[in-house]
C-alpha cells in the first residue's frame, strides 16, 4: 500500500535540476526549489526572482520540512524497491501495457521506453536500445540543454522588449525634437514674410500719399482756373445785356477778356498708383528675395543612422565625435561601435557630388557605402567591406582600397569634393579649392549607395557644405 500512496517522482523533483528536492525551500508564489540551486540560480546575475513564475520575491525562502520528509521517504522507498528486485512496488506506469514486464529498456529508434520481451518482438527487433536509467540521465542532459536554450531566448527576448520600450521614449523625444525645429524654421519664414509685407507696404502708402498729394495740388489749380473763367463768364454775360453804343464801347475790352488764352486741362501722365509694380509675380519677387536667407545641402545627415558618440547639429549638416555614449534605441540602421553616419539620401543611378568641410579634423573618413555594409561591428573602410572613400587619419591620407593605397597631396585640403556617377561606375575625390583631383575608384554601382562619413576628432566637426542655388524664370530666345 505503501507504494501505491507514493507521489510521482515528477512532483517531488526540483524544477532547476529536475532531481529529488534536497534541502527543499518554498517562496511566496508557492513554488519549490532545492536551496542549493535557488541559491545558484540568483547568484548567477539574475534579480530575486522565482524561476518559474518571475515574480519578485524579497523575502528569504521558506524551508519546507513536510516536502523534505516526503522527499526522504521517497528516496528510502526507492532503494527499498531497488533491494528486492522493484518487484513489490513497481509504479503501474513503470509496467509494459502488453507484456506486463518493467520497462527497463528504452528504444532509440522509436523514442519510447520498452521491456525485455518488446526488445524481442517483432515491432522492436534490432532497435537499437539503451538502459532506461541511462535514457534518463541522456534526456535531462537534453531538457537541461532545451532549459538554458530557452532560458536565452527569455533573456533576449526580456532586452529586446527593454529597447522596445527605450525606442518608444525616444521616438517621442524625435517628434518634440522634429517639431522644434519645424517650428522654429517656420518662424523665420513666417518673420521674414511679415517684414516683406510691411516693406511693401509702406512703399504702397508712400506712393498712394504722394499721389493724392499731386491730385489735391492740381485739384487747388483748376479750382483757381474755374473762378477766374467764372468771372469772365460774368462779365461778357453783362456786356452782352448791354444795348447801342455801351455794347460798342465795352466789346474791345471785353472781347479780349474772353479770348485770352487758356489751355485745356490734362491730366499728367503716372498719376495712379502702379498696381502691376506690386502684384506682378508677387510670390515670385518674395520667394526670390527669400532665397538669399534658405540654405540647401545636396546631403543630410541621418540621425538613425548615427553611432551613438556622435553629436549632430540641429540642422543635420555636421557631426563630430565625443566621449560620452549617448543612450539610443539599437535599430538595424545605427553603426554601433564604429563612429560612422549615412547620409539620408542613397542613388542608384544618375549623377550627383557634395563638397564636406574637414578643416583641421585630424581623423575622418568621407565617400559612399553600400547599403549592405556591416553596421554592428568595427570593420575598416575598405572597398571589400563596401565601402568607396578616402580618409585622412595620422597626417597621411589613403583611399579605401585592398591594400590601401597611400595618397601623397600637395598641401591639406579644407574640403572634399565627392562626385558620385552611378551609371559609370565612378567615384571621384577633389579639392574644391583649384579642382585637383585627389583619387577615383572605379566600381560598379550595383545596390544602393549612401553618403558616408566617419570621424574621429572632436575639435573639428565635418561639415556638409550649402550649394548656391539662382532662382532664375526660364527665358526664351
Amino acid at each position: 500500500m505503501a507504494g501505491r500512496l507514493s507521489l510521482p517522482e515528477v512532483d517531488l523533483s526540483c524544477p532547476i535540476c529536475y532531481d529529488i528536492f534536497k534541502d527543499p525551500v518554498v517562496l511566496k508564489c508557492s513554488h519549490s526549489f532545492c536551496s542549493p540551486c535557488l541559491q545558484q540560480y540568483w547568484t548567477a546575475g539574475r534579480s530575486r526572482d522565482c524561476p518559474l513564475c518571475r515574480n519578485q520575491s524579497m523575502d528569504d525562502p521558506v524551508p519546507s520540512l513536510t516536502l523534505k520528509n516526503l522527499c526522504e521517504a521517497y528516496v528510502q522507498e526507492s532503494e527499498g524497491t531497488e533491494d528486492t528486485g522493484g518487484e513489490l512496488y513497481c509504479d503501474p506506469g513503470e509496467m509494459c501495457l502488453l507484456h506486463g514486464e518493467k520497462l527497463k529498456l528504452f528504444c532509440l529508434l522509436d523514442k519510447e521506453p520498452i521491456c525485455v520481451v518488446c526488445h524481442t518482438s517483432k515491432r522492436h527487433k534490432q532497435h537499437d536500445c539503451c538502459p532506461v536509467s541511462e535514457a534518463v540521465v541522456d534526456v535531462k542532459e537534453k531538457m537541461k540543454s532545451a532549459l538554458s536554450s530557452l532560458q536565452e531566448k527569455r533573456d533576449a527576448f526580456d532586452r529586446m522588449k527593454k529597447n522596445y520600450e527605450n525606442t518608444v521614449a525616444y521616438i517621442q523625444v524625435q517628434a518634440q525634437f522634429v517639431q522644434r525645429r519645424t517650428h522654429d524654421e517656420f518662424e523665420k519664414l513666417h518673420t521674414f514674410l511679415r517684414a516683406e509685407e510691411e516693406v511693401r507696404m509702406e512703399a504702397l502708402r508712400s506712393e498712394e500719399e504722394q499721389k493724392s498729394q499731386a491730385m489735391a495740388q492740381k485739384i487747388e489749380e483748376i479750382t483757381g482756373e474755374i473762378t477766374s473763367v467764372s468771372e469772365s463768364i460774368r462779365l461778357l454775360e453783362e456786356d452782352i445785356a448791354l444795348e447801342g453804343v455801351s455794347i460798342l464801347q465795352k466789346c474791345k475790352r471785353t472781347l479780349a477778356r474772353a479770348n485770352c488764352t487758356i489751355e485745356d486741362p490734362v491730366m499728367a501722365p503716372g498719376s495712379l498708383i502702379d498696381v502691376a509694380k506690386y502684384l506682378g509675380s508677387l510670390t515670385f519677387h518674395v520667394w526670390e528675395k527669400m532665397h538669399k536667407m534658405v540654405k540647401y545641402t545636396p546631403v543630410t545627415l541621418d540621425p538613425n543612422t548615427a553611432a551613438p558618440w556622435l553629436v549632430l547639429s540641429d540642422d543635420l549638416t555636421s557631426v563630430c565625435d565625443s566621449d560620452e555614449k549617448q543612450k539610443l534605441p539599437d535599430n538595424p540602421e545605427r553603426f554601433d561601435p564604429d563612429t560612422g553616419i549615412l547620409g539620408r539620401e542613397s542613388f542608384t543611378s544618375g549623377k550627383c557630388g557634395w563638397d564636406v568641410s574637414v578643416g583641421d579634423n585630424t581623423a575622418w573618413v568621407v565617400g559612399v557605402a553600400k547599403e549592405s555594409v556591416v553596421r554592428k561591428e568595427k570593420v575598416s573602410s575598405v572597398l571589400k567591406h563596401g565601402y568607396l572613400c578616402v580618409y585622412f587619419y595620422h597626417k597621411m591620407y589613403f583611399a579605401g582600397t585592398s591594400p590601401l593605397t597611400r595618397l601623397t597631396l600637395k598641401r591639406n585640403p579644407q574640403k572634399i569634393r565627392v562626385l558620385l556617377n552611378c551609371d559609370k561606375g565612378r567615384v571621384s575625390f577633389y579639392d574644391p579649392q583649384d579642382n585637383t583631383h585627389i583619387y577615383t575608384f572605379k566600381h560598379t554601382i550595383s545596390e544602393r549607395v549612401f553618403p558616408y562619413f566617419w570621424v574621429g576628432c572632436q575639435q573639428c566637426p565635418l561639415s556638409v557644405e550649402p550649394l548656391n542655388v539662382p532662382v532664375k524664370p526660364l527665358e526664351y530666345c
